[in-house]
């Protein structure tokens, strides 16, 4: 039988067949091994063959073979820093929700993202939530990042999850797509995911006022059918996301502005840092690359890990 992975609590795993009929399978002992980094082989979204077995007058199933993946998103595994954990599989489009503050989305962990989402070739799309809230100086704020990341390429809304400002472009553009939304815990996925199916009725908790952090709602991985012909995929909260096995040499062709201006570089492998006849390095003098940018390509290029204490978005 063949069916698509709906949700995972790390040992079982609940499969939805194309018919609507749903199953609760495993995986067998020795699949865990079989050649997979990851700390989960099995992800929400994937779509796997399994069959059927009864114990004690239980139906339930054993996942044998999981299907090619179209795409996949990770993010390094908490426990296991040289593993990866896959967060979910065959994703048309990725919502990143950002919040100004309470609590505060630096542009460090946008571009990681971003570059995360190049990379494994997932439409991003990015929506600022909360706009109800913020002065003027902080819709300002909001207007120079939106317009910084459509000049690259990339859609942005200025939503309010509590309003539902913008909320009917974002079901647009999930109609017949398997979505999924992220962010930092509190950017209000579960409120945004709620108002647009209310019956879901996702936990949602309050933010910290000490930490300015979210609390933790969601704990595990989870996709749900939409009653407007959409697939959303809820994930945890994510502190930080994690480059992982990419080699310095590839990193510039997932920041789209840059790659647009390599092949005008002296150098073909041309970093953009201290080679000479550097097109993205002119760039960045004449003020056409965001300096912001530029300093998370750095720090992507050095392994640093991203800083949440300090803002990411000042300029040089």
């Amino acid at each position: 039988m063949t069916g698509t992975v709906y949700k995972s609590t790390g040992s079982w795993y609940t499969v939805k067949t194309d018919d609507g009929k749903i199953y609760e399978c495993r995986i067998k002992g020795k699949f865990r091994i079989k050649d997979i980094k990851s700390t989960n082989p099995v992800s929400v979204g994937d779509v796997v063959d399994f069959k059927l077995e009864t114990k004690n007058d239980q139906e339930t199933g054993v996942i044998e073979n999981i299907h090619e993946r179209r795409n996949y998103i990770v993010r390094k595994s908490v426990k296991l820093s040289k593993q990866t954990h896959i967060i979910a599989t065959n994703i048309d489009v990725v919502f990143l929700l950002i919040t100004l503050n309470n609590p505060p989305t630096f542009t460090a962990f946008i571009d990681r993202f971003l570059v995360t989402a190049e990379a494994y070739g997932i439409k991003a799309v990015l929506l600022f939530n909360k706009v109800d809230t913020y002065d003027d100086e902080e819709l300002l704020e909001v207007k120079y990042l939106a317009a910084l990341y459509r000049k690259i390429g990339y859609e942005c809304i200025g939503i309010s999850a509590k309003t539902g400002k913008n909320v009917d472009k974002v079901k647009s553009l999930m109609e017949g797509k398997v979505c999924m939304f992220s962010g930092h815990s509190g950017v209000g996925k579960s409120t945004l995911v709620n108002l647009i199916e209310p019956d879901l009725s996702l936990k949602t908790a309050e933010i910290s006022e000490q930490h300015q952090q979210g609390q933790h709602t969601t704990t595990f991985a989870e996709m749900f059918d939409l009653s407007f012909g959409a697939k959303i995929i809820d994930t945890p909260g994510i502190k930080g996301f994690g480059i992982v096995d990419m080699d310095k040499e590839e990193v510039g062709g997932y920041f789209p502005e840059f790659f647009e201006l390599k092949s005008q570089c002296k150098f073909n492998n041309c970093l953009h840092i201290n080679e000479p006849k550097c097109a993205v390095k002119q760039a960045l003098d004449n003020e056409e690359i965001a300096w912001s940018r530029y300093k998370s390509y750095l720090q992507i290029l050095e392994g640093e890990e991203e800083s949440y204490r300090k803002n990411n978005y000042d300029e040089e």
